[in-house]
């Protein structure tokens, strides 16, 4: 018989395969649909799902080390610090969801002001001497003021015994100590001779004449027998500037606990000797516990008209002696300075200059 010849069986088993056919083309074919409905419905759900979630911190107080950047800082670039009283913290925004819900806090952390140095704990701050970039600060007896070079001369007669000599020798100690590195100071002592701290003197011939010895070198200092008529005899020491090192700082500091007092009081020599100096002290300390004759106003005015005219300002103080006021004023207010009265007791007062 025929391939192609039919019969009711193979009829019957070919519809069975066109239905199964048709079955499974219809299956395949609604696969198809809901798996492009899926893809599609995934596309379009992105962008609903993918939402930022919040992630709120608070402060601990604890600080994290920032990490260093290896690459070096531009030195042209100066950051000011900034002065906040207080800050908020900050919402963090997390690109992760978490599974741990945070409460929100909400901390106010105080924070320190960072502009230090702009108060008046210093008068109107640290400036920069001449232009030459290097300044600081200075305190004596309640006087600030703001220098490159600071001359200190001081009296180390006889009569500062007792509590002067011990509020004196406490002071100075303490103004040398706050010097600002960079800055230039020397410190003159006087009585009847001068000298420079560190130099040694020796009084002969009843406290008539005087030796100051600086290394191999001597200068002589001689009187007629007053206290206050003390002249050099010969070349007068010319003092030379110190820079502001921990060492210089230490040796200063003994040579003030070390050295002795001497007899005599005069104020022009050591004065002269400080405004002698190359270059000139744009500050003077001078600190006394006596007069220095019945010339003293007239020395006043004249030390004051010279330090004027070289531009140095000379601080007055009056340590223990209301006699000596008047003129101590006077060469402040002539010089521009300051003028400070320690009264009984050790309290510093600065005194306007009217």
């Amino acid at each position: 018989m025929p391939l192609h010849a039919t019969t009711p069986a193979t009829e019957a088993l070919l519809r069975r395969q066109r239905k199964i056919s048709m079955v499974t083309s219809s299956v395949i074919s609604l696969l198809a649909v809901i798996l492009i409905l899926l893809v599609f419905s995934i596309f379009m759900l992105a962008p609903m799902l993918d939402e930022t979630t919040e992630f709120v911190t608070y402060d601990s107080g604890m600080v994290d080390e920032p990490e260093k950047d290896p690459r070096p800082t531009p030195l042209s670039r100066e950051r000011k610090p900034s002065a906040p009283s207080a800050s908020k913290v900050n919402v963090i925004a997390a690109q992760t969801v978490s599974t741990t819900a945070v409460p929100t806090i909400d901390v106010t952390v105080e924070t320190p002001s960072l502009d230090f140095g702009t108060g008046d704990d210093f008068g109107d701050g640290w400036s920069t001497g001449d232009g030459s970039g290097i300044g600081g600060g200075a305190s004596f007896f309640n006087q600030k003021v703001t220098a490159k070079r600071v001359a200190y001369v001081i009296d180390y007669s006889l009569s500062m015994g007792g509590v002067r000599d011990r509020l004196m020798r406490e002071e100075l100690e303490k103004s040398i100590r706050q010097l600002g590195s960079g800055m230039q100071f020397q410190m003159i002592f006087f009585a009847g001779p001068v000298w420079v701290a560190g130099q040694q003197v020796t009084m002969r011939e009843k406290n008539r004449l005087a030796t100051v010895k600086d290394g191999e070198r001597e200068y002589e200092w001689k009187t007629d027998g007053s206290a206050n008529t003390w002249k050099p005899v010969g070349t007068r020491h010319q003092p030379e500037w110190l820079t502001v090192t921990s060492s210089n700082l230490q040796t200063a500091v003994d040579h003030i606990r070390k050295t002795r007092l001497v007899w005599g009081t005069i104020w022009d020599h050591p004065l002269e000797m400080a405004l002698s100096m190359e270059p000139k002290p744009d500050v003077i300390f001078f600190m006394t516990d006596g007069m220095a004759g019945s010339n003293t106003p007239d020395v006043a005015k004249e030390i004051g008209r010279k330090a004027r005219s070289g531009n140095v300002v000379i601080n007055t103080v009056a340590l223990m002696v209301p006699k000596a006021q008047e003129p101590l004023k006077d060469l402040a207010k002539r010089s521009r300075g300051q003028f400070t009265i320690v009264r009984e007791g050790g309290k510093a007062e600065v005194v306007p200059l009217n």
